[in-house]
């Protein structure tokens, strides 16, 4: 029923300029928080503050985002394999960045910045922050699909996806001496296969063997190395499985569809970027409507809708690290939930303090 209408989601992860890669995610990072600076600019102004003071904000929210959302994966994530690779946390081109890191690093830094620069109340400040906040959310999940990362759990439903990326990204790192050219597509010539708990869409892997090799070398290749590599990989990590009941099949230009089946997921990244650009508008317009005079009302909705969400969308989510597998709830969920309590005590306080 779900599988004619899968979407292969098979991004690539930058713009090559030849000389250096642009990533889409670092594009993205960034204009979340260009608009967020236009923002806060209205207000500054309003407010009688300077463009100054305004820089020292941004580059206060750069070093506390990046800085708090790496050293949140570290500890939080994958923290069993840092304390072996120290100098590797320095490597945050590599990804790993953790919202949670991000959000406690910023409402710590925020609170010297609203002291010590601009002399304003923290909760002043937080009600203005978020707001541009919420919709660089929105930005930052959007560059998560791009780079087909934070995807959910294996499932069947009207928005089911299957990341290509990953497996692309694998065939080039792990064979791109033999094979070259991949992409990962419907295959219309077979049937899905349905499983207990699964309906698997029916894809090929279509790729051009380097010269010199032939159809019986390449047959080799993917049923004893490629086919097994790809489902050995972690459960969570697994997008493709090869068909061992079906035969390679030599295309025109010297290229050859490998038989396999994607395996659908939820794309999580959507749904959180679309759920964020809903708060974003929800807080504007609590501001237009006066919410700033509610001192925390507008920084309340904020953790309750983002972090509430966040709490929610974790159980369609693969987990980020091996160690979540036999968690009731999960790290990302545990994490949230002291920030939504904060959040329903700002809003409960704002109703008489002005």
């Amino acid at each position: 029923m779900f599988a004619t209408a899968t979407l292969t989601w098979a991004a690539e992860n930058g713009l090559d300029l030849g000389f250096f890669t642009l990533r889409y995610y670092s594009l993205l990072f960034a204009a979340g928080f260009f608009l967020g600076y236009r923002q806060m600019r209205k207000w500054f102004t309003s407010a009688g503050l300077t463009n100054e003071q305004l820089d020292t904000l941004l580059t206060t929210m750069v070093v506390a985002t990046v800085v708090g959302a790496r050293l949140g994966h570290v500890f939080f994530y994958d923290w069993h394999y840092y304390q072996n690779h120290l100098v590797e946390i320095l490597y945050v081109w590599e990804g790993g960045l953790a919202s949670h890191g991000a959000a406690a690093a910023i409402l710590v830094a925020i609170f010297w910045y609203a002291k010590y620069v601009i002399n304003k109340p923290y909760l002043w400040m937080m009600d203005r922050l978020v707001i541009t906040v919420a919709l660089a959310a929105v930005f930052i999940r959007t560059g998560n699909l791009m780079n087909s990362e934070i995807y959910g759990d294996p499932a069947n439903s009207v928005a089911q996806t299957v990341f290509a990326r990953p497996v692309l990204d694998l065939i080039d790192n792990h064979y791109g001496h033999a094979l070259t050219g991949a992409r990962l597509e419907r295959d219309a010539n077979r049937p899905d296969r349905e499983t207990d708990s699964l309906n698997l869409p029916a894809y090929r892997l279509v790729v051009q063997p380097v010269e010199g090799m032939g159809p019986g070398e390449l047959e080799a290749l993917w049923e004893g190395q490629l086919m097994p590599h790809l489902q050995s990989r972690p459960k969570d990590r697994i997008h493709f499985v090869g068909a061992p009941e079906a035969e390679v099949v030599a295309l025109e230009n010297g290229e050859f569809a490998l038989p396999g089946y994607g395996i659908p997921r939820h794309p999580t990244q959507v749904y959180e970027a679309l759920f964020y650009l809903f708060v974003y508008g929800l807080l504007i317009l609590m501001a237009l409507r006066g919410s700033f005079k509610a001192s925390g009302r507008i920084f309340g909705t904020f953790l309750i809708g983002v972090f509430g969400f966040r709490f929610a969308v974790e159980f369609l989510k693969a987990n980020q690290s091996s160690f979540e597998a036999g968690m009731a709830l999960n790290m990302g969920q545990w994490l949230s939930l002291p920030l939504v309590a904060v959040g329903l005590y700002l809003v409960w306080q704002s109703r008489t303090k002005r």
